[in-house]
């Protein structure tokens, strides 16, 4: 990951091609196209149209307000995990913007992030993954309702400049999409245990018949009510 700082900067195209992915849309500056003559059968010439204005290009203020519309990353139940396939020969990369990611989460002066980053925490699989991959969890316990966990934006917020860098690299090393999981909290066995509702009515089990499992765990015929005597009767 230390190549990162030697690779030149990908510049304004390279950065909205892979931050629209992420859910960070910085808006572009609009172009307008010369009217083209009409063509088929009168080709007796045409009033010339006036040239429009050229668009300005959005205020920073536009882009944030744009940026702040864009869907993000949330969780809305007890707690969250989003699952991320890495190329095997990228989780150096990956692992290396995990950790400027870290230092947003300190660094950012918004409360909010603040309280994300205590929940969050990001596990690697020891296990093979799907097709090879390194399979990579992010655990969010509990998560922060209503905030938008989007790693772009996180990192553009903090580092607008860097992002234009490390983004591609964190993008590059995904080998497939992220799958989010909302989970809703059944048990809590270190929280003192609550009554657990009654089981439903079952029917009686069917007396035990000859060469059935007794007491003893032995087969053979029901046991007799009487001990047996080994004298004859009278």
């Amino acid at each position: 990951m230390g190549a990162i700082v030697n690779r030149p900067t990908l510049g304004r195209n390279g950065l909205l091609g892979g931050l629209v992915m992420a859910g960070l849309l910085l808006a572009p500056a609009s172009s307008t196209f010369a009217q083209q003559p009409p063509t088929g059968a009168d080709q007796s010439p045409q009033p010339a149209q006036p040239a429009q204005p050229a668009q300005p290009a959005p205020s920073t203020q536009d882009q944030q307000q744009q940026q702040q519309a864009a869907p993000g990353l949330t969780f809305e139940g007890d707690a969250g995990m989003l699952l991320m396939q890495v190329k095997p020969d990228k989780t150096s990369d990956f692992e290396a913007v995990m950790g400027k990611l870290h230092e947003a989460l300190t660094k950012t002066d918004k409360p909010e992030r603040k309280q994300q980053a205590t929940g969050w925490k990001i596990f690697k699989s020891t296990d093979p993954g799907p097709g090879g991959n390194v399979l990579y969890v992010a655990f969010i316990d509990p998560p922060l309702k209503g905030a938008d966990y989007t790693v772009a934006k996180i990192l553009f917020e903090v580092f607008p400049t860097e992002v234009q860098v490390m983004f591609p690299f964190y993008r590059d090393s995904l080998a497939a999409g992220l799958n989010k999981v909302n989970m809703q909290l059944v048990q809590d066995f270190g929280a003192p245990a609550k009554p657990a509702p009654p089981l439903p009515a079952g029917e009686a089990a069917p007396a035990a018949g000859p060469g059935d499992t007794g007491a003893t765990g032995t087969t053979g015929s029901a046991p007799s009510p009487e001990p047996q005597s080994s004298e004859p009767r009278q």
